[in-house]
């Protein structure tokens, strides 16, 4: 699979960093893996949302074309996890952006906001207001937890703090994903579907895994697992590696507790092929940087000089943590110099960033969406942002889905091909009514 240059160069504009906070709190991460346990089965879900789930609108507006109406309710992950989302976040908004004159039937297809989608102008102007002019179909817009009015005070634009913020947003978007579609449901709107574009294609995904009902799927731009986007994909450039290889070598609950958990053990666990191998290579030269990340063992592998090591272990101050003995850091942990100096340490932490992706967001940790053949997934064939060599595919994980590919990269499709995203959304939804024409 090649990779679009373009998606290098857009990635080389954007110098914002990753995580810069780290992995998250460990105690936040195990109420986290405990959850997934939870809500990546179907059947101990039924009851983790209520069919009359609270859901208000406090405003409508009128344009030439169609009503928009803005809601709120609360996220139901707040009560189930509390004071595991931001108190920002609590309070779950979206726009419903309905026809003024139905042409048959009355479909709604729920939009998840992809990365940096902030509010609901981009997906109301590229998505809705065209899916009305074209097939008289509503779109109801949900915004993520960390965008927009749920943004947190301390984040900077869309760059998530903490890895945990990542899981936190998918637990939350499934719950409140469930919450409107039993509204939609009372409400008569028939049929209903889901779609996103990038991460919002793959947190459309999780929330289909989690319906016991048959419903269109349109993940657009998105694959199996978020592991690889963050590991081997252009992002994980702009991951911050020295601050999670700090924390990760300074607190040892991450490799003697947190690990133990992590439960997926696919096929593509923690294993590397030699395609990545040149994927990763290749990588590095179009970013310009040397030293592509070597793998060796189904891992990878980096030879580091102890200047470079010393360099990654400097704290916010200024001051080296590599050369201080049993200093006390982090979560009142005490750790010895060499535990921080350790050559394999960028290894261990690129592992484990891969676990604990995987962990929360591998579509085969999920259960397997009740009617396959409704999936109509879209591909960039060049995409540097969702590389799918090195793990399982979605024909794999969701056998009977469709798969079309788009010539070029994730850039260029995300601003060019957003009538190929249309038209796989009306394909999706006619397929449902002729199969199942007496759901309504």
């Amino acid at each position: 699979m090649g990779m679009s240059r373009l998606d290098v160069f857009y990635r080389r504009l954007l110098l914002t960093k990753l995580f810069i906070g780290g992995w998250g709190k460990p105690e936040d991460l195990k109420r986290i893996f405990e959850f997934r346990k939870i809500i990546g089965d179907r059947e101990k879900c039924k009851t983790l949302v209520p069919v009359d789930y609270p859901v208000y609108i406090n405003k409508t507006e009128e344009l030439t074309d169609c009503h928009i109406h803005d809601g709120f309710f609360i996220s139901p992950l707040e009560h189930l996890v509390p004071g595991i989302l931001p108190q920002e976040a609590v309070k779950a908004r979206f726009q419903f952006i309905v026809p003024k004159r139905w042409q048959r039937n009355r479909p709604v297809c729920i939009q998840l906001a992809g990365t940096g989608d902030h509010f609901f102008w981009r997906r109301r102007t590229l998505m809705a207001r065209p899916m009305i002019k074209e097939a008289g179909m509503a779109s109801l817009l949900l915004e993520n937890p960390y965008y927009g009015y749920r943004k947190p005070k301390d984040q900077l634009r869309s760059c998530l703090k903490n890895v945990s913020d990542l899981f936190v947003m998918g637990g939350a978007l499934i719950l409140e994903s469930t919450v409107l579609l039993r509204w939609l449901e009372r409400e008569g709107y028939w049929p209903l579907g889901m779609t996103g574009i990038s991460m919002g294609g793959y947190m459309a995904s999780l929330a289909v895994t989690n319906w016991p009902k048959p419903i269109p799927l349109i993940p657009c731009l998105s694959w199996s697992t978020a592991s690889s986007v963050f590991t081997t994909g252009v992002l994980s450039r702009a991951v911050n590696w020295a601050e999670l290889e700090k924390q990760y070598a300074i607190n040892s609950v991450y490799e003697t507790e947190i690990i133990k958990l992590l439960e997926y053990c696919g096929a593509d666990s923690f294993k590397m092929g030699t395609e990545l191998q040149r994927n990763v290579d290749s990588l590095g030269n179009l970013l310009g940087l040397a030293g592509a990340l070597p793998i060796k063992d189904g891992r990878f592998v980096k030879v580091e000089t102890q200047s470079e090591v010393s360099s990654s272990l400097v704290n916010s101050s200024g001051t080296n943590i590599g050369t201080i003995t049993a200093h006390s850091v982090g979560h009142g942990k005490k750790m010895n110099s060499h535990k921080c100096c350790r050559p394999s340490l960028h290894t261990e932490s690129i592992s484990f960033m891969k676990g604990v992706m995987d962990e929360c967001t591998h579509m085969a940790n999920f259960s397997v969406p009740v009617d396959t053949g409704l999936i109509i997934v879209v591909q960039a064939r060049e995409d540097a942002y969702i590389p799918r060599t090195g793990v399982l595919s979605l024909q794999e994980i969701w056998p009977g889905c469709e798969i079309r590919y788009l010539n070029g990269g994730h850039i260029s499709a995300y601003l060019f091909k957003q009538n190929f995203f249309r038209q796989a959304i009306y394909d999706a939804f006619n397929r449902f009514c002729l199969k199942y024409p007496s759901s309504q």
